[in-house]
């Protein structure tokens, strides 16, 4: 029999959870499966997910084909009426010993199809924290999963359940193992991170976390946040921001849209004012922070005047790298039933936001010249700066480590040294 094939699609915390799968299918000893971890952050997301599902089918004729994921959580039939799927499993599922005890060789097929419970009624997320997800570099941990928020456009809460932290203690130890084992990068990740502590006993927040974990990780040498809800960040991570140097200067921030009616529609809980004044805010406190957004080109009901309030969003608020989502209709959902924008409307959007992005990334990089940086290497030639720009360097360095390296120049959207 053959070791079981992985395939991960979508964000990060998917690709963790894949890792975490990993470890749990071989302690079961299945063999002969191909396992896909889905997407649904778009109906786009979910078609490449069945698109996928078909690929791995002709190519592994004879494996058993296994579904999970967020797409397999919210439309559980879609895909076990395929006929190349054998077992459909949802999110809180795959993360249990037991599934996988039941999908052993000798038992699959003979286990319901479909094990999809309801996620809302999950009430922690633990038990699954891997050590050393990344490179050997870099390492993920994640602190927090599911989302209490409810925007329009999103069918997230309904894959990943209502918002659960991990508690400090648990992540702070996990971090010594990693440090331990020589990681000098920590990312902290999470579906709604922000939302961290809201569930736990006295109800800390994100900034309680990240102080505590660089006063009891001394020998950290970076720790790195991904992204946030700007109007959620507590006064203890703009202190974090403003006094700790092993807290990396870079955030990535969940934004969507930069005007307000389109805001409002979203429901989001910021205005267009609140993104702005806090990245000028961040910026004060850490001068060499640079900025990631998220940003929906075409969301239904968008004028062009709305839209070029998004588009100078990215100005405004220094936005170097740049996530552009062209809106597509996410079926039960309702910015589905809003009036739509047209197709050829939103690629143009979605393009005039990708070149603004392009033009920050050439200024920030530009800027960069003769500036000492520390690096952490991916690889033997390659590391990042501790605002997560990729630098190209002309030696062999030790992969892991982190340099210092003067920058001499651009080459695309990487930095040279």
């Amino acid at each position: 029999m053959t070791t079981p094939k992985f395939t991960s699609m979508g964000c990060r915390l998917n690709a963790y959870e894949t890792e975490a799968m990993k470890e749990l299918v071989a302690q079961v000893g299945l063999e002969g499966a191909v396992i896909v971890n889905t997407c649904a952050v778009t109906a786009e997301a979910v078609r490449k997910s069945r698109q996928e599902i078909r690929k791995l089918r002709r190519e592994n004729p004879h494996a058993k084909m296994i579904v999970t994921g967020c797409a397999a959580q919210t439309e559980p039939q879609t895909f076990a009426a395929m006929d190349e799927v054998d077992s459909v499993i949802g999110n809180t599922e795959k993360m249990q010993l037991a599934t996988w005890q039941g999908m052993t060789a000798d038992f699959i097929g003979t286990t319901e199809k479909v094990q999809v419970d309801d996620i809302m009624s999950v009430t922690e997320t633990a038990g699954h924290l891997i050590d050393g997800f990344g490179t050997r570099s870099r390492a993920y941990v994640q602190v927090q999963n599911g989302c209490d928020h409810r925007c329009t456009f999103c069918i997230i809460p309904f894959g990943r359940g209502n918002s659960r932290s991990v508690p400090a203690g648990v992540v702070i130890d996990q971090i010594k193992r990693l440090v331990d084992k020589g990681y000098n990068e920590v990312v902290l990740t999470g579906v709604d991170l922000t939302s961290w502590g809201a569930d736990l006993p006295a109800q800390p927040k994100l900034g309680d976390l990240v102080m505590r974990i660089l006063k009891l990780v001394p020998d950290l040498p970076r720790l790195r946040i991904s992204s946030i809800d700007s109007i959620e960040v507590d006064d203890n991570l703009m202190q974090a921001i403003a006094t700790e140097p092993r807290l990396m200067p870079h955030l990535h921030l969940s934004l969507q849209a930069g005007d307000n009616m389109v805001l409002k529609r979203m429901k989001r809980r910021h205005l267009r004012e609140d993104a702005i004044a806090f990245c000028q805010q961040a910026k004060r406190l850490r001068p060499d922070m640079t900025f990631g957004a998220d940003i929906i080109a075409g969301f239904p009901t968008e004028t062009e005047e709305m839209f070029e309030n998004s588009l100078s969003l990215v100005e405004d608020c220094t936005l170097t790298w740049l996530h552009v989502f062209p809106y597509s209709v996410r079926n039960d959902t309702p910015a589905a039933r809003m009036p739509q924008v047209a197709g050829q409307d939103i690629k143009r959007r979605a393009a005039a936001l990708r070149a603004a992005g392009a033009r920050q990334v050439r200024e920030h990089l530009t800027a960069q010249k003769g500036i000492t940086h520390r690096i952490l290497m991916e690889s033997a030639r390659m590391g990042r700066t501790e605002q997560f720009t990729e630098v190209n360097l002309s030696s062999d360095q030790p992969e892991g480590e982190i340099i210092i390296a003067q920058i001499t120049g651009m080459s695309g959207e990487a930095l040279t040294a």
